[in-house]
């Protein structure tokens, strides 16, 4: 227990370089915990608190744990256009609720290469008309790209928003063919 009578849980981390930038990973011994874009030492020193306030200890750097090993390994044949689904065990104790059930269907209902309406989510939840809530359990996503978030577009065909940014989920999509590579 920490001081505040929480059970601590170890959690460790690594940065990833990937076409995207760099994303942090930090996993407990239930799985992968946390993926984070754009992991410069600022965002990543933000992220880190993050995890310490909510699963409790500090976080240790261990790029070579074998609590990262596989989701590195899968991450980076993703990446290399060589895988298209991810097979991890997550750890899903930062989500909870109806973002969970969300970003549960997300992760096994959105196939590589597809995308999905906000609204159409909503429905397969059972919250027909849930569109917002579905774009707020999107933004609330700790494990991105994992739970592909970046699946889900507007009705008309708009991109929607994205935490990682519209150029990192334009890259994701041309990644997966949905959208064609950028010309420059």
């Amino acid at each position: 227990m920490d001081s505040h009578g929480q059970d601590e849980q170890r959690v460790v981390w690594a940065v990833v370089g990937t076409d995207i930038g760099p994303l942090m990973l930090a996993a407990t011994g239930d799985g992968l915990v946390n993926v984070v874009f754009h992991a410069s030492d600022a965002v990543r020193d933000q992220a880190l608190e993050r995890l310490a306030a909510r699963l409790g200890g500090r976080p240790a750097e261990e790029p070579d744990s074998p609590l990262l090993a596989e989701a590195i390994r899968q991450l980076r044949a993703y990446f290399a256009g060589e895988r298209h689904d991810f097979d991890l065990p997550l750890d899903w104790s930062l989500i909870s609720g109806f973002n969970r059930q969300v970003l549960r269907e997300l992760a096994s209902g959105v196939p590589y290469g597809t995308v999905v309406g906000y609204g159409d989510l909503a429905g397969r939840v059972g919250q027909p008309g849930g569109a917002q809530a579905v774009g707020a359990a999107m933004g609330a996503n700790p494990l991105p790209v994992v739970v592909p978030c970046h699946r889900v577009v507007e009705s008309d065909g708009g991109l929607g928003g994205f935490g990682g940014g519209l150029e990192t989920k334009r890259k994701l999509l041309a990644l997966e063919g949905v959208l064609p590579e950028p010309l420059f």
